[in-house]
């Protein structure tokens, strides 16, 4: 596939994705993706809960999304779980069964808190599977009262019409470039 070509997919992707994900509240910046390429997956958290400020934010890394690593945000304290991969994957020659399966953003104090009137994002890194298809981020949205668990997916497809709280969808498209870079 030539680069052009690979360019124009993920702007035809990146547009219907848009179109479809327009009443998700915790979207990703960028909603298409390369396989085989790393990713920085910027969640944007559009609003609180029913006028209620965001105090946390936890994403569940997709099955598929190798080696997670959060970006620290000032004012917010990191937390990191790890576990056994659903999907486990090859790093050199060595076989990765445990990793990053959570990562949690929290409010370091009151003043840090995500007012309903602003909107913010949380940035996560790492690398994608060499095989296109969907990838699904589940977030849970804690606020001062209340929570939002932006965790539906579609029982097939990637549409998320009728979704009340659809999780954040990356769309990763086929690519020749399956290469390693840091």
């Amino acid at each position: 596939m030539s680069i052009s070509i690979a360019i124009k997919s993920v702007a035809a992707c990146a547009a219907v994705i848009c179109a479809s994900s327009a009443l998700a509240h915790v979207t990703l910046a960028d909603q298409a993706a390369l396989a085989g390429t790393y990713y920085r997956a910027t969640l944007r958290v559009g609003h609180g809960c029913e006028g209620s400020p965001v105090t946390a934010l936890r994403v569940t890394i997709p099955a598929g999304f190798q080696g997670a690593k959060p970006m620290p945000k000032a004012g917010w304290l990191l937390a990191i779980k790890s576990g056994k991969l659903d999907k486990p994957y090859d790093d050199h020659g060595t076989q990765i069964t445990e990793g990053v399966t959570e990562i949690t953003w929290t409010a370091a104090s009151k003043d840090s808190w995500l007012q309903d009137a602003y909107y913010d994002e949380f940035v996560l890194r790492g690398a994608l599977p060499a095989t296109a298809g969907a990838m699904w981020f589940k977030v849970l949205q804690v606020c001062e009262k209340g929570s939002v668990d932006w965790s539906e997916v579609p029982a097939s497809g990637t549409s998320s019409k009728g979704l009340k709280n659809p999780a954040a969808l990356l769309e990763i498209i086929p690519s020749e470039h399956v290469g390693h870079a840091h």
